[in-house]
Formats: structure tokens, sequence, C-alpha cells
């Protein structure tokens, strides 16, 4: 049973729905130990205090917020439980937006809604105006000594809370070398929307895998078995002419997708075009 890292009440105008907040996603990346490179012996991480030169242990370390240099304000764990905010219990609904208008580079991290037994009736309530009216809400919660601006939308038979980059969190784009719209010829822009179409699909994320994930430990028990890695060969050089590089790239998508010989891939994707507008439509 997944342990709940929240607990407090969604606030729906003057309903107030009781319930468990779980984390929804975790991070498979492959842990490494720092190890001593001459004896490989474990490396142990210490919290040092220069004025006693001294290792602190936990119990010994406290918060502190700078105000002047070397001056700090030490906050208690208890502090923090009197900032006067609402959200530190109360997920407050404030708004409901279409998805379609919240840009994904806003969202953070998601989490599932639980409700708490006495929360049961209200709890489907919100779901079911979640459903029907295709909206998301827009709150706030504050989590780990932040307040979080958030979304509430419907996941599977729950609710799923994600938390959000306020807009002063955006970095700009100012800045970057981005190229002006430059002049591209008719047949360029064709077989590149001939390459998009051919890519056009539904989206199964059961079939995407992180494959570097897997080689890599495939390549750490090769060599706890003593076998001796080499260094892959090198990629073939990348196509540099534009036109070229698309074509081959057409090339690659139809045999990849059994689309047969060119010709044959072209006529059907003439007759399979105006089917997929009138899906789209």
């Amino acid at each position: 049973m997944p342990r709940a890292i929240w607990k407090g009440a969604v606030s729906f105008g003057l309903v107030s729905i009781p319930v468990k907040l779980y984390t929804a996603t975790e991070d498979k990346d492959i842990a490494f130990h720092m190890l001593h490179k001459k004896d490989h012996a474990r490396i142990k991480q210490q919290r040092y205090c220069p004025e006693d030169d001294a290792v602190v242990e936990w119990n010994d370390v406290v918060r502190g917020y700078e105000i002047a240099p070397d001056q700090y304000v030490v906050m208690e764990p208890s502090d923090f439980d009197k900032v006067p905010v609402d959200t530190t219990h109360t997920i407050e609904i404030t708004d409901f937006v279409p998805l379609a208008q919240i840009d994904p580079i806003y969202y953070q991290k998601t989490y599932y809604l639980e409700p708490e037994k006495t929360g049961g009736k209200p709890f489907t309530l919100l779901r079911e105006v979640l459903k029907d009216s295709k909206l998301i809400a827009l709150a706030k919660v504050t989590l780990r000594q932040k307040e979080q601006l958030c979304t509430l939308r419907l996941y599977e038979n729950t609710i799923a809370l994600e938390t959000m980059f306020y807009a002063d969190e955006i970095r700009g784009i100012e800045g970057l070398d981005i190229p002006e719209a430059g002049k591209l010829s008719d047949k360029e822009l064709t077989m590149a929307k001939s390459l998009v179409d051919m890519l056009t699909g539904e989206f199964e994320p059961g079939k995407y895998t992180d494959n570097y994930r897997e080689a890599l430990l495939e390549l750490i028990e090769r060599k706890a078995e003593g076998e001796e890695i080499k260094r892959p060969a090198p990629a073939a050089g990348k196509v540099t002419d534009l036109m070229e590089a698309l074509r081959k790239s057409v090339e690659s998508a139809r045999r990849e997708r059994g689309r047969g010989e060119p010709e044959e891939a072209e006529e059907e994707e003439r007759e399979a075009r105006p089917a997929r507008r009138r899906r789209a439509g």
C-alpha cells in the first residue's frame, strides 16, 4: 500500500472533500554508489561544520534563512505550520478552464487523489463534474514549504493533481539564437508533410521504453561476467542536404511501417489522406 504524502481537503465552493495525496510517478534511473577509486570502498557524504571542525548529525541540523551576511532566522518544523495561508491543509479550487489552454511547459509532477471514507460522495460529485464539463480545475495547495499552483483533472477512475510552475518561473526565449523563417521550397514542405503523415498515429505509451537503461544494465551484467566491453561502431554520417535527408527519412518510414515500395506507398498515401482528414474533422 503506498504511503500518502499529504492529507487535507479539496475546497469546491462550500463543499469540502477530505482526501489523501499519493505520488503518481516514479523515476526508474539506475542507481550508482560513489566508491573510492583506490579500494572501491563506499564514500560517505557527511555534514561538516567548519566552525567546530566536526561532522554534524541530522538531529543537530536546523533550517535558517539568511537575512544578512552570516545572519540567519532559524526555522523550527512547527513554524511552517504557522504560515497564515489556507492552502496548508486545503486544495482550494478557484477556476475551471479547458485543458487545451494550458501549455505543457507549466506542468511539474503528478499525484493521485483518494477520498477519505467520509468524502466518497462529494469526491464522486467533483469527478463527474470534471467528466461532464470536459474542464480541469485550477487550484492551489501548499506542499514542501511552497504554495503550488495545480490542476485537478480526470484520470481513469480518480482525480489527478498536477503541480505547476507559476508564470514568473517560466524562462523566456529571449537571448536564444532562433532563425527567422527562411525560404522553403514546395518540394521540401510536401516531403516533410508526407513524413509527418506516415508517422502519425495513436499514442500508445506502452510501446516506448528506455533503451539506454536496458542497454546499460546489459553492459553492467556483461562487465560483471568479466567480458571486455568495446566501444560500439560510430553511427553512419548524417545527410546534410535537407531534401536528401527528407527523402531518406520517408523511405525509412515506409520500410519500418510496411508500406511497400515507394510507388505503391505513394499511391496508398494519396488514397489514405482524405480518410485521415475526415477522421481529424
